[in-house]
């Protein structure tokens, strides 16, 4: 059974939520605030998180970072803030898609399945878990990158980005679905999102970012990894 956690104050909506959920067969735990849902992330560990940003005690967005410090649960942020920056914050934070309150139901359950789906799509394999490279190292694991000895910072959004890379070496990932896991569906036309970020991305582990060596562009279709 597929668990959900809900993290919402607004009790109507809870209470909607879990009906729909246990209708359709999903376990659900709800929490009213963040310091619950941190605690119930950590003793009931869900496979989806979906979280209102508007909680009673703290920023839905400290939420995002601190279930991201240790777990890379799919969380679905369900707000009422519609302003572009609102979003990017949470995105960049480490959230997975987001939905703007009103929604309905329907659209929420198939945000649900689609995030489901990728976690059961891309499992990490134990013998992939460490990627090494002739200037670089990857710990999965750890979400650590290494180079030439110093520990490399990357932004959530730069991170996903590259473990879906390195998780598929050698494969053309499209642009529409980096766009998508990273950003979520509506995003799919913004490429200079992905642009932007792989430029990022680049000065930070390429010896020359003007002609990368690992994080290679296919013009107009995508990216890959070349390890």
């Amino acid at each position: 059974m597929t668990r959900v956690l809900v993290v919402e104050d607004d009790p109507q909506l809870v209470r909607a939520l879990v009906i729909n959920l246990k209708a359709r067969k999903y376990g659900v735990d709800a929490a009213p605030d963040g310091a619950t849902a941190l605690r119930l992330a950590a003793a009931r560990q869900p496979d989806v998180v979906m979280l209102d940003l508007g909680l009673p005690d703290m920023d839905g967005i400290d939420v995002i970072r601190a279930l991201r410090g240790r777990s890379r649960v799919p969380v679905l942020v369900l707000s009422a803030r519609q302003s572009s920056d609102e979003k990017v914050a949470a995105l960049d934070a480490g959230a997975d898609d987001y939905v703007t309150k009103p929604f309905s139901m329907d659209e929420l359950l198939a945000r649900l399945r689609a995030a489901v789906r990728r976690t059961e799509d891309a499992p990490l394999a134990p013998e992939a878990t460490l990627v090494e490279t002739g200037d670089f190292s990857i710990d999965l694991l750890a979400r650590r990158v290494v180079r030439q000895g110093r520990d490399v910072r990357l932004t959530p959004t730069e991170w996903h980005l590259l473990e879906i890379l390195v998780t598929n070496p050698g494969r053309l990932i499209t642009q529409t679905r980096l766009l998508q896991e990273v950003w979520g569906a509506p995003q799919t036309h913004k490429t200079n999102y992905l642009r932007v970020y792989m430029a990022q991305l680049r000065r930070k582990l390429e010896t020359d970012p003007s002609h990368p060596r690992y994080l290679i562009t296919e013009p107009g279709m995508g990216y890959r990894f070349e390890g």
